[in-house]
């Protein structure tokens, strides 16, 4: 089992950045694509960003294309999203996920990851 857990999130103004980082344990996590989601009421969890086991290779939504970077730390096990320029349509619980499967590829869909973390708020106001 492997286990995520996310942290960073809160209320900030339009404009503001904020950093989200989830820790993983349980099982070592380098060799596996690792991604954010995020969701709001009475909404579908939707992708923001991926990223392959080596970082060499991430993907974003467009919605978030230029204002967002997601990196990682393999040898903390940490995985961060950096997000710039915040806007209210933002706001929403932000998810990290983790493909426990070996591959080069950055799945948008949520039925293609494997262990969730619990979520974080952000809150972003206008």
């Amino acid at each position: 089992q492997v286990q995520l857990v996310e942290s960073g999130g809160g209320l900030v103004q339009a404009g503001d950045s904020l950093r989200l980082s989830c820790a993983a344990s349980g099982r070592p996590v380098n060799s596996y694509t690792m991604g954010w989601f995020r969701q709001t009421p009475g909404k579908e969890r939707e992708f923001v960003a991926g990223i392959t086991w080596n970082s060499g290779r991430a993907d974003y939504a467009d919605a978030v294309m230029g204002r967002f970077t997601i990196s990682r730390d393999n040898a903390k096990s940490m995985v961060y999203l950096e997000m710039n320029s915040l806007k209210p349509e933002d706001t929403a619980v932000y998810y990290c996920a983790l493909k426990w499967k070996l591959t080069v590829a950055i799945p948008t869909s949520t039925d293609e990851y494997t262990y969730w973390g619990q979520g974080t708020q952000v809150t972003v106001s206008s």
